[in-house]
């Protein structure tokens, strides 16, 4: 059963005896819903028992070497999202692999056989840049949500208010206001003969202003200017006889009045 599990990661030349002590170890130190991808193991031109290793699971990074002839193990572990950089370089014997974190030291693992250093690549270019993907993708949702015009209904623009000519009604047009029932209910009265009298005799003659001084020969024919007096009274009660300010009863009772002071 461990040979089918492991016979995944000697495709490319790994020793079987070693790759299946760091996958046991591994197997150990993964997380819900993680899984190894591949397994890259050190090939040193000389004969190396427990080679130092690299291994890429779908979370995190390993860098595995033993020490003490086996007895003990150190371990790097990186998740993606510490590492900032892959990089592998050729030589005449295996590749020279170089894990760039984004804090602390680099970490280099030489001697990796070329086709194994190719496939680590690959791998971890992938998951880096997969990453990367989904750092951007919620930053470029963000964005184009506040981006989006939002398309409403236009408001329509507010009319202006015409203002209506008063137009009375039926009912109003034929109740009178209060100033024309008020001037309904108090009539003019007629005026009496006596008052019309005095307001021709208070009207200022053509030839003579009420404020002219009298003349200084006034005194001299009293009787004369008496005469004129009546004279004119009864011109004037005349006229009002002929305009019909007054009645005929009226016109003879006042020429009677005037005649008496002759």
């Amino acid at each position: 059963m461990e040979n089918y599990q492991i016979d995944k990661y000697i495709q490319d030349g790994q020793d079987p005896k070693v790759v299946e002590k760091i996958h046991g170890k591994i197997l150990d130190m993964l997380t819900p819903g993680e899984s190894i991808n591949y397994i890259a193991l050190q090939k040193k031109p000389a004969v190396t028992l427990l080679p130092d290793s690299i291994t890429v699971s779908n979370k995190r990074l390993f860098l595995c070497e033993f020490t003490k002839l086996g007895l003990a193990t150190n371990f790097e572990i990186f998740a993606w999202q510490e590492v900032k950089d892959i990089a592998f370089k050729e030589e005449i014997f295996g590749s020279k692999v170089t894990v760039i974190p984004f804090t602390g030291e680099n970490l280099t693992i030489d001697y990796i056989p070329k086709t194994q250093a190719r496939k680590l690549y690959q791998l971890i270019k992938a998951a880096l840049d997969n990453l990367q993907n989904q750092k951007q993708e919620p930053k470029e949702s963000k964005i184009v949500i506040e981006n989006k015009p939002v398309y409403g209904s236009p408001t329509p623009a507010p009319k202006p208010e015409v203002e209506k000519a008063f137009v009375p009604t039926a009912s109003e047009e034929a109740q009178p206001s209060a100033i024309e029932e008020k001037r309904e209910e108090r009539p003019i009265p007629a005026p009496t003969l006596n008052e019309t009298f005095q307001r021709q005799e208070q009207r200022p003659s053509s030839f003579q202003s009420p404020s002219s001084p009298t003349p200084s020969y006034a005194a001299a024919a009293p009787k004369a200017e008496e005469e004129d007096e009546i004279t004119q009274k009864l011109k004037k009660l005349k006229t009002l006889y002929d305009k019909q300010l007054i009645t005929q009863a009226e016109y003879e009772t006042k020429k009677a009045e005037i005649l008496s002071t002759l």
